[in-house]
């Protein structure tokens, strides 16, 4: 499919980097969202641009299921579309703009390049009760590692994959079960560095108040695996990795050689890329991504 597309658009690339690097220049935070809003995309009806339907009065989309409800950068894939349309209408997809807005906001953010085949169609149907199949921030390294695996995933992609929190915030209301009435012997989550759990508890004025996910929030790094170690995970899904004797290998490998993590992000999100493509007439390319066709 990379041929035709390079035959029929073949400044497509180009222009999606300009207007994303344009916009993350302006806020670096959008990094975070670009990233996470392809995730969310590939993990509920596979790579096929289902999370950027709008609501209809007959239809309640995914994007207002409460996993998704904190997503934004809609506007980027908006303007990307419509300069495609002028440039070379009806041919690069929905789906194909969110993966490499996705890859190009990892480079911006210092992490690493990678390529990603194109060809992917957009899907046809969005609906909130398909986006149950987000993994929700309480779940542990096993519940972890078998939601991945019924990707297709092991357990170091899983891992890996998760290092893209080295990027962004998590809301106050993912992990305040941590902070209190954690479990029947502990009122504050045991596995939680007892310092970072005070700073917490004060940052979280309210459910709206966010914490970054390590101390680099707007650059690619290996920070993420470090705060592991230290006990300082926000979410209680990013610390059970460093919990689990069968993954904490790979936490302080990625934590100790950055070059390695990269390397593993990259295939891992090449492989995320390609979940449940939609291609030929199993699809179609949406002349805005907001609308099925």
């Amino acid at each position: 499919m990379d041929y035709y597309f390079m035959m029929n658009c073949p400044f497509a690339e180009g222009i999606v980097k300009n207007i994303v690097n344009r916009h993350l220049q302006a806020d670096p935070t959008l990094a975070a969202a670009l990233v996470r809003m392809h995730f969310h995309d590939c993990f509920v009806q596979g790579c096929d641009a289902s999370v950027l339907i709008d609501s209809t009065k007959d239809n309640t989309a995914e994007k207002d299921s409460p996993a998704n409800l904190s997503l934004r950068g809609y506007e980027i894939i908006d303007e990307v579309k419509e300069q495609l349309e002028i440039q070379c209408p009806r041919v690069v997809s929905c789906a194909d703009i969110l993966a490499m807005a996705a890859r190009d906001a990892v480079f911006f953010a210092g992490g690493p390049v990678y390529d990603i085949p194109k060809g992917r169609k957009d899907g046809t149907r969005s609906r909130i009760e398909d986006a149950i199949n987000l993994p929700p921030p309480p779940l542990n390294s096993s519940e972890l590692i078998r939601l991945f695996g019924q990707r297709g995933f092991t357990a170091q992609e899983m891992v890996a994959l998760s290092g893209a929190h080295t990027l962004g915030v998590a809301s106050c209301s993912s992990f305040k079960h941590r902070l209190s009435n954690f479990d029947s012997t502990h009122d504050v989550d045991p596995t939680l560095d007892a310092q970072f759990a005070k700073t917490l508890s004060k940052r979280c004025t309210s459910d709206k108040s966010e914490q970054a996910f390590d101390t680099t929030k707007d650059t690619f790094d290996n920070d993420y695996y470090n705060a592991l170690q230290r006990n300082t995970g926000v979410l209680f899904s990013d610390q059970t990795p460093y919990n689990n004797p069968r993954t904490r290998g790979i936490v302080n490998a990625y934590a100790f050689n950055q070059a390695m993590f990269f390397l593993d992000f990259q295939q891992a999100m090449l492989k995320m890329g390609l979940l449940d493509v939609k291609e030929g007439s199993n699809g179609e390319v949406r002349a805005n991504c907001r609308i099925i066709n």
